[in-house]
């Protein structure tokens, strides 16, 4: 397989990972609701992003890049999401 499908099929896997995240940040940002949310949690997919990011890097990926570094700026919306919301209850 061309190096062009291998890496369309990790954008296209990138994207669907970056959108599975809207439902949570509109339960947070626009509920207000942060039920359910373990900051714990989502601090240590923040580690595994930021890791797979550096070895997209590593590798000169662009799709493991874009896709990990959009979703770790989702994933830090949720935590601040999270901890506002927990805050002023």
């Amino acid at each position: 397989m061309a190096n062009w499908a291998i890496e369309a099929i990790g954008i296209v896997a990138g994207i669907l990972g970056i959108i599975a995240w809207f439902p949570q940040l509109k339960k947070i940002w626009i509920e207000k609701s942060a039920e359910g949310i373990s900051l714990s949690a989502f601090s240590m997919i923040l580690l595994a992003l930021t890791l797979w990011f550096i070895y997209g890097f590593l590798i000169k990926s662009p799709a493991l890049m874009i896709s990990n570094g959009a979703t770790w700026v989702l994933i830090c919306f949720v935590i601040w999401g999270s901890w506002k919301v927990q805050k002023s209850r």
